[in-house]
């Protein structure tokens, strides 16, 4: 195959990209009789919005940072949701003992950069490709390029969190530290209703989650669920 250029670059706003461009690489439409894989957390229309809402910026501590790769002419062929970030938090990934030692030892934890979703321990791909022959070389420069700018921007360490397990394997490959993570995860076993569920625990869980359930509703919380053409705009 020939070389073929491809220039990385920083983009603080997922606005600055186009939702095509970006779709294309994070959910791209499946070959005819293909099994569609469509992650909604890694959309553009996902991502944009934690942003437009104010949820991610720089006064919540998330400085979007993506990262994009470009083919000659500036057709996109790679992404990363990438931010920079002033603490720990919303990543569902537990530091604060490496902040902490980090700290100690003379360094500054803060800023770091974080691959991730924010708020969102789902995982899926971070290392986002368009499909096709320079595919694979693209993952690779984009795991390159998230080296470079976390040296350029002086942070102190980059992280991806909750990958695809090939891409930690390519991340390995390109000098990351790998570690692996543990995640409960509770499944549907046919049951009806909740009662079905307590029904099925030993009495002392029962009772520890009744008591947790009723000492959120003593402090006034209260819980809409809004579905279909009750969700509005607003």
């Amino acid at each position: 195959m020939a070389p073929i250029d491809i220039t990385l670059r920083v983009v603080n706003a997922i606005g600055e990209v186009a939702a095509a461009g970006w779709d294309a690489c994070a959910n791209p439409v499946p070959e005819s009789g293909a099994k569609a894989d469509y992650n909604p957390f890694i959309s553009h229309d996902f991502l944009s919005a934690l942003e437009l809402s104010g949820a991610v910026r720089n006064r919540t501590g998330w400085q979007p940072m993506h990262l994009v790769a470009e083919a000659p002419g500036g057709n996109l062929v790679g992404a990363v949701p990438c931010y920079a970030k002033s603490h720990s938090l919303g990543e569902y990934v537990f530091d604060h003992g490496w902040a902490d030692a980090y700290e100690r030892a003379g360094g500054n934890y803060y800023p770091k950069l974080q691959v991730a979703v924010p708020f969102t321990p789902a995982s899926g791909r971070r290392l986002l490709a368009r499909p096709g022959p320079l595919s694979d070389v693209v993952r690779a420069a984009l795991a390159d390029g998230l080296a470079e700018v976390c040296r350029r921007s002086q942070a102190s360490s980059v992280h991806v969190t909750f990958p695809t397990e090939s891409e930690w394997r390519l991340l390995g490959e390109h000098g990351y530290l790998q570690r692996t993570h543990r995640q409960f995860h509770w499944e549907n076993a046919g049951y009806g209703s909740f009662d079905e569920f307590l029904a099925s625990l030993a009495s002392r869980k029962r009772k520890a989650i009744r008591r947790e359930r009723d000492g959120a509703l003593t402090n006034g919380i209260t819980i809409h669920q809004l579905t279909g053409a009750d969700l509005e705009p607003a």
